[in-house]
This record gives C-alpha cells, structure tokens and sequence, in this order.
C-alpha cells in the first residue's frame, strides 16, 4: 500500500483558486487564499502591491513599465503607462488616494491620480547618480520618504514638489522602509545588514545594529505599538526590534527562524490585528506569524516560483504580487 507523505497530502489540498492554511504543527483550515492571473497582452513583472480607493489593487509592472489595477471582482486588469524607459518598482496608496510609484528606470517618484489615471513624475535632482529607487512610506506630515538601493535615502517634499536626497550609512543597500504609529520613519539595508531611523529635520539616518551578523534585512513593517519587524533574507529569521527597550535589554531583539530547510524571507507586512505577514522564497510560501503564541501558519502556493515580493493589504485581505507565475493573489483572513 503507498503511504502518502505529508508534502503530498498538502499539494492534494491545493487547488489554483483556494488552499488552507497550515498550521505548524498540525492542520488547521484558518483563512483562504484566491489567485488570478493577470491576463495582460504582454508580461508585466509585477512587484509591489497596493489596495486602490475603489476597491481594486495597484500593482507596479516592472517589466513593461505600467501601473497595473486589477478588479478583484471582475478580474479585469488595466495598465496605465508610467513613461519610456519606465521600471517600477514600489507603490503606495497616498493621502490623496493617488498612486505613488518609486520607479527606478525613470529615476522618479511618479504620482498617478486616481480615478482619473493622470501621470506626473517627480524626477531625483539631475546631478544624482543612478539611485536604483526602491520603496517609499508617507510620514505623518504629508512628505514622501524613499529608499534607493545604490547608497541613498530620499525625501519628496509634497507641498513643493522638491526631492532631496542623502547618501545612506555604509553606502548600498536601503531596501524597505515604513512609518511607525507615531510618525517615525525606519528602513533597512540589505547589503548593510541593518535598520535605521530617519531624524526627519536633518534626513539623516541612525543606524540600529541588529543582533544577527550578515542576516540581509530586506524589508521592514511596525506594528501598532511601533515595534519594527524585519524579512531576515541571508538568516532566514523573522525578527523585531522595539525602539522603546533600552538597546541590549532583554526584549529589544527577538527573532524566529521561519519553519523549512532553506527559508528566504522577503516581505514583511503587519496586518490591522498585529499579525505577521513573511513570505519565503525558499519555501515557495507565505507565512502568518502570531506574536502571543509564536506560531507559524503556512500558506504555500500551489504555483511553482510564485516569488511574492512584497506584500500589503487592508482589514480582512492580505494582497500578494507572484512575480514569478504572473498572478495576483489575497488571502482573506479569519
């Protein structure tokens, strides 16, 4: 008699519109993941993700240079051209209820109004080198801050229109970046293996030394209480700094290895209920992480490569770009 594995018992679980969630250990259907794909005339590279204002999701399409909408209710998707030469790369929902995209071919930060779909880019000074834009967060001024990951952290001042930029500790490496509950902005280095804070009158940045060497933080999410949660990508650790514990007091640091042989964590999102959000790459997975407990949920694509990039929502949905398969997916949770 053939004995079935426990892999093989999930895959037979999977279907291309609906998969359980496990978890860790043991079985347990908590939420449902739902995929499209996107059906575009050509391939889009889609990256980052965002819920638009009316109920659908941006998208940034690196490869042929759009901002992508989808309609979850129709599966419709439309693309909005971003200009020649265009790359983008993240995209945030503003005060405004426009589209804000950082788009490293265009060397910009782009605004598409919505729902009128107007394009304006905002071009980095022209002395600047290539700053290989990266992702962007609003503080609580209204000002757009940035991260290039060729060595520089940026401001767009809304009210002006002005970009400024700063060279980043330690050279290349700024990746992820968010803003705290409390107005505080905070990104990390991948190639610094680091996070830091942005003293918001100077632009300078603080570095905050993580206690794992090398682990490649990618990008980085607060929670309510402003803790920062980090994508370990070379450790394969989840982890979280508290800014408000003394540095090297017990509890400043904590960190998790994500469950499998070879985890590559590389978002990171925090969800209105303070749960975690990671997707492994190693895994070929998402996983929902729950700070009382300490537990794993695994929400593994049935898609090979499905490669989430990033990941972003609103309350009830979890929105999660396949940049290797080409489809949009949420996990509507319990």
């Amino acid at each position: 008699m053939r004995t079935t594995s426990r892999r093989h018992a999930l895959r037979l679980l999977a279907t291309p519109l609906a998969l359980g969630a496990l978890a860790l250990p043991g079985l347990a259907r908590a939420a449902a993941l739902q995929a499209w794909s996107l059906n575009t005339p050509q391939r889009t590279g889609i990256h980052d993700v965002a819920p638009a204002p009316d109920g659908g999701v941006w998208f940034t399409a690196q490869r042929s240079g759009h901002l992508g909408w989808f309609d979850p209710a129709s599966g419709r998707t439309e693309l909005v051209a971003l200009g020649a030469g265009s790359a983008p790369h993240g995209v945030i929902a503003g005060p405004d209820k426009a589209a804000w995209v950082t788009d490293g071919g265009l060397s910009a930060i782009v605004r598409v109004g919505w729902p009128e779909r107007a394009v304006r880019a905002f071009p980095l000074p022209a002395v600047a080198p290539y700053a290989n834009l990266n992702t962007a967060t609003f503080d609580h001024d209204g000002d757009l801050w940035f991260t290039g990951q060729s060595g520089v952290v940026g401001r767009l001042a809304i009210k002006t229109g002005a970009v400024t930029l700063k060279d980043a500790p330690r050279g290349r490496g700024p990746y992820g970046i968010c803003t705290t509950p409390s107005g505080d902005v905070w990104w990390c280095s991948l190639a610094g293996s680091f996070i830091a804070r942005i003293d918001r009158r100077s632009g300078e940045s603080v570095v905050v030394e993580p206690p794992t060497k090398n682990q490649g933080a990618r990008r980085v999410w607060s929670d309510s209480r402003g803790r920062i949660w980090v994508s370990e990508w070379l450790s394969g650790n989840l982890s979280v700094h508290d800014p408000a514990a003394k540095a090297g007091e017990k509890g400043s640091w904590r960190a998790w290895r994500l469950p499998g042989d070879s985890p590559r964590p590389y978002a990171v999102y925090v969800d209105e209920r303070d749960k975690v959000w990671v997707s492994d790459f190693g895994g070929n997975t998402v996983f929902r992480f729950d700070p009382a407990t300490e537990r794993f949920e695994r929400f593994g694509s049935p898609r090979e490569a499905a490669s989430v990039r990033q990941i972003l929502g609103r309350p009830g949905e979890v929105w999660l770009p396949e940049s290797g398969t080409e489809h949009i997916a949420v996990i509507r949770s319990s």
